[in-house]
């Protein structure tokens, strides 16, 4: 006797395997620099964990992370070391108030020339208890 198997048990097998192995991939491989912010929609004052992974070249020399919104403008950066800089930047955003932000990352060599860089945007949305004009 042959057991019957259901094409959504099929699909939901190899939609596990692919998660799975995509975990294992390197992220932006081949990019010289890419960004992870989270939460992509937050309450305000929001907390934003920024997370810059580049890749090893001895000419990266300084990571800039900014956050800007029409109202409001943050930024932080951090000298590297070439190829022995960590993989993995992490920065965070404390108390960002309501806007809708664009974060960017910029990578940079030598005589602080841009290198590589990305964005992405944020959503920060005004807390429901405050009165507001």
């Amino acid at each position: 006797m042959v057991a019957k198997v259901s094409p959504m048990k099929v699909r939901a097998c190899v939609l596990g395997i692919l998660m799975a192995s995509a975990a294992t991939w390197p992220a932006g491989a081949g990019e010289p620099i890419t960004l992870k912010v989270s939460p992509a929609v937050a309450f305000a004052p929001a907390n934003l964990v920024v997370r810059a992974v580049v890749e090893a070249n001895d000419a990266n020399r300084a990571i800039e992370i900014v956050a800007e919104s029409t109202d409001f403008y943050r930024s932080s950066e951090m000298q590297l070391e070439g190829e022995k800089a960590a993989r993995t930047t992490t920065f965070e955003f404390r108390s960002l108030p309501p806007g809708t932000y664009e974060v960017r990352a910029k990578l940079m060599g030598a005589n602080g020339q841009p290198r590589a860089s990305v964005r992405q945007q944020v959503t920060v949305i005004a807390s429901g208890g405050a009165d507001q004009d």
